[in-house]
Parts: C-alpha cells; sequence; structure tokens
C-alpha cells in the first residue's frame, strides 16, 4: 500500500516511524510520503490560508497549494506504478470512522490523506478532486482537534494492521472489537496472562480449563456483558436473527429482549452485574 499525507506540520507524523506501521514501512508493506503543503506556496510568506468569503472568524486552507500539491502527488505516484489512489479527508464532519471502513480502506492500494487546520480546506478542492478518484470524508469521533494529522495516525494505525504481513499473527484481528463477523457490534471482552495470582486477582477458573469451546462461550459471554455495560446502543442497533439460541438467552439475562421488528430493547427492570 501506498500512503501520502499533506501537511503543513511534517514532524507530526513521525510517528509512522515506529512501531508497527514502521515495521511495515522497513520491510516494504507501506510506501510513505509525507509531503508539506508550504513547498507550493509561491509568496515569501508561504501562505497557505485566507480569510473566509461570507466573513466568520478563523481562516480557510487555499485552493492553489493543495491543488498543485496533489497534483504532484498524484503524478509521482502513477510514475513509480502505483494506482486506484482514494482521497481520504479527515474532518468532523466526515461519515463516522469504523472497523468496517478500515477494512474497506486496508483493501485499497493508494490513500492520499489531506488533514486540515485552521476551519478546513477551500470545499472546492474536494469538489475538484471527487471528479477524478473516491474522496472519503472521515471522523474519528465527535469532537474538534487543532488539526487532522492525529487522525491521518489514528486512520494509517487501524488499516496498517489489517494488511497482510504487518501483525505477527495473521488471526489477531480477527476477535477484535468491532470486527467483521461474528464480533460486529461487540467489544472484546477482558483478557488475562501470567501470573495466574497477582495482589490476589486471580483469573477466570474456564481459562484454565483447557476447553476450548466452554473458553470461547466465556468469552462471547464477556464481550456481551461488557458490550451492554459500556455501549448499550450497539446492542440496540443488532438484529435478533446476527445471535444464536445461547447469544439470546446471554442478552435475556442481561436484561435484554427482541422486539417484534427483530431488534433487542432493554428491559426496564433489567439490572446491572
Amino acid at each position: 500500500m501506498r500512503l501520502d499525507v499533506v501537511t503543513i506540520f511534517p514532524e507530526y507524523l513521525e510517528p509512522l516511524n515506529v512501531s508497527l506501521v514502521g515495521k511495515a514501512r522497513a520491510r516494504g508493506r507501506l510506501d510513505v510520503h509525507v509531503h508539506d503543503l508550504r513547498d507550493w506556496t509561491y509568496d515569501r510568506h508561504n501562505t497557505v490560508d485566507d480569510t473566509p468569503y461570507g466573513g466568520g472568524p478563523g481562516m480557510v486552507m487555499k485552493t492553489e497549494p493543495w491543488g498543485d500539491c496533489l497534483d504532484d502527488a498524484l503524478a509521482s505516484g502513477y510514475e513509480s506504478g502505483a494506482h486506484s489512489p482514494v482521497l481520504v479527508v479527515p474532518t468532523p464532519s466526515g461519515r463516522p470512522f469504523t472497523q468496517e471502513l478500515a477494512v474497506e480502506l486496508s483493501e485499497r492500494p493508494w490513500l492520499i490523506f489531506t488533514p486540515a487546520r485552521y476551519e478546513g480546506i477551500d470545499r472546492r478542492v474536494m469538489d475538484e478532486y471527487a471528479t477524478r478518484l473516491p474522496v472519503y470524508e472521515v471522523s474519528i469521533g465527535d469532537y474538534v482537534l487543532a488539526g487532522g494529522e492525529a487522525a491521518v495516525l489514528v486512520i494509517t494505525e487501524a488499516v496498517a494492521r489489517l494488511l497482510p504481513g504487518v501483525l505477527g499473527n495473521a488471526e489477531s484481528h480477527r476477535d477484535d472489537s468491532f470486527a467483521p463477523g461474528a464480533m460486529a457490534n461487540l467489544l472484546e471482552g477482558p483478557v488475562y496472562t501470567k501470573p495466574p495470582e497477582w495482589r490476589g486477582h486471580g483469573i477466570p477458573d474456564v481459562l484454565l480449563s483447557g476447553h476450548h469451546g466452554k473458553i470461547a462461550r466465556w468469552r462471547r459471554d464477556e464481550a456481551f456483558k461488557r458490550t451492554a455495560q459500556n455501549r448499550p446502543d450497539l446492542i440496540e442497533r443488532c438484529e435478533a436473527s446476527a445471535f444464536d439460541k445461547k447469544d439470546r438467552e446471554t442478552l435475556s439475562i442481561l436484561g435484554w429482549t427482541p422486539e417484534p421488528g427483530g431488534r433487542f430493547w432493554r428491559r426496564p427492570e433489567a439490572v446491572e452485574e
């Protein structure tokens, strides 16, 4: 996968050189290019922003530097053999970034990130490039940052760990929270390792039983418990048909009942365990 990031703070992207992402780069799994937007300005102050039309506080990032930089990034990518680019625009007004979207992006061979500052990028930049390639406007949460670089790091890490050969165990992400399949709309439950006793705290006996079926059931039940406690909205959006009999029994114990339309609702008398 090729990644291009256009920013006015290239140093912010230094974490792309460490941990799993850094190792993926070293192994040739990721080809990362960070571009300083100010290199595409043409005045002595390297101006990348201007006052907004219509008035109001804040500044807006200008079209010319972005357009020239993106054109050059696209040209250099094509010259090096990259293909099928996708523009990823981190913005609090975008669609929520989810594990499902991370999987979708991990299947793309070339991502170009446009982390903005100030009040954002002149809308015409997105409108222009939407005529040439897919544009994903993505939000990592319901809050506003000083700039989009942190969102680039979040999205890159979530996507890169899904690439073949990046994780030490290719099965590691199958049981993640939100992972497509059995863990969709569920949070992963608690995990334990050695020693078996620590400061008076033990671990659940089932994990020492060696019975893989019981362990798998315990882990799934714990996932339901954690989801019901921390993210009940995830259960509310699930179809009852997505769960087997044992799943529905666990949800019933936790106070959830399927409604006639097929989704779950929480009984008022339900008590947290």
